[in-house]
């Protein structure tokens, strides 16, 4: 079932990303094609050092950490977890950019951030999971300044998904409300965004589903695992979704994209 609300949804999603169990499963970024994909994402944004960027959904901060050092540039993440903002926050400071990095206990929808403060948004997995699309495409439209651009990355979607993509574990997963490419685009084409170009990454989304299930594999043989807890999901579910996730990867009804959208411009697919 469904989380009831959009805030249990927001504290549930929070609450698994926090913890052990999901570190063990993702790494330190927590989505497909890791720090490739977001240099990738940088690049199609044009980063260039002194830009102003907003990351959106930032977690324990390892995309901002990373564009600050590849690009030269100064970094903001806003993150609904404070355990994550706490953890972000020490870990830029450790890597040395504790000067140009900064993070923020918020909520993507209403971030309370300055009108016209960024140069470039991004948001990497995150923006499917947000409940109300329109609103958060809004607001960073609203925090950019005239000629600002957004990039998100994303699974996409093809058609309805199977049963055993339902629940909880769904929302989590980010799979739950993934939509397909042209919806994402109207999404943002209704704040007021141009896009300008997409990219599909399907083979990256194929190869965490398959180190995700390497390494529930390897969490049944470990001493202990009953210590390792992600919210609301047990090992069991974990592994069956897995399974069907992979089925639907394999299908084509599961994929990964950029997206990358200009205030100004003209649209080029």
């Amino acid at each position: 079932m469904n989380p009831a609300s959009p805030e249990t949804l927001k504290s549930c999603c929070a609450g698994a990303y926090e913890s052990e169990f999901a570190r063990m499963l993702l790494g330190d970024s927590f989505h497909p094609g890791g720090l490739d994909l977001t240099r990738r994402l940088g690049q199609l944004l044009g980063l260039r050092p002194g830009m102003r960027v907003l990351d959106v959904a930032s977690g324990r901060g390892e995309s901002a950490i990373f564009l600050a050092k590849e690009f030269r540039c100064e970094v903001a993440g806003i993150e609904f977890s404070r355990r994550n903002v706490e953890e972000a926050g020490a870990r830029a400071a450790e890597a040395g950019v504790g000067n140009r990095v900064t993070f923020y206990q918020g909520d993507a929808e209403r971030t309370n951030l300055a009108d016209a403060g960024f140069d470039c948004v991004i948001c990497e997995c995150a923006f499917c999971t947000f409940p109300n699309k329109t609103a958060a495409a809004r607001e960073m439209a609203r925090v950019l300044r005239g000629d600002g651009r957004i990039g998100i990355s994303d699974l996409t979607r093809s058609g309805p998904l199977p049963q055993d993509l339902d629940g909880l574990v769904s929302w989590i997963a980010c799979i739950a409300d993934a939509l397909p490419v042209s919806e994402y685009s109207a999404a943002l084409e209704a704040a007021s965004f141009r896009v300008m170009a997409c990219e599909a990454h399907d083979s990256c989304l194929l190869q965490m589903a398959k180190d995700v299930q390497g390494r529930l594999l390897g969490l049944e043989l470990m001493t202990g695992l009953n210590k390792l807890q992600l919210p609301g999901v047990n090992l069991g579910e974990a592994k069956q979704f897995a399974r069907a996730a992979m089925k639907a990867i394999h299908e084509g009804r599961l994929g990964y994209a950029l997206i990358v959208a200009s205030r100004g411009g003209g649209v080029s697919r």
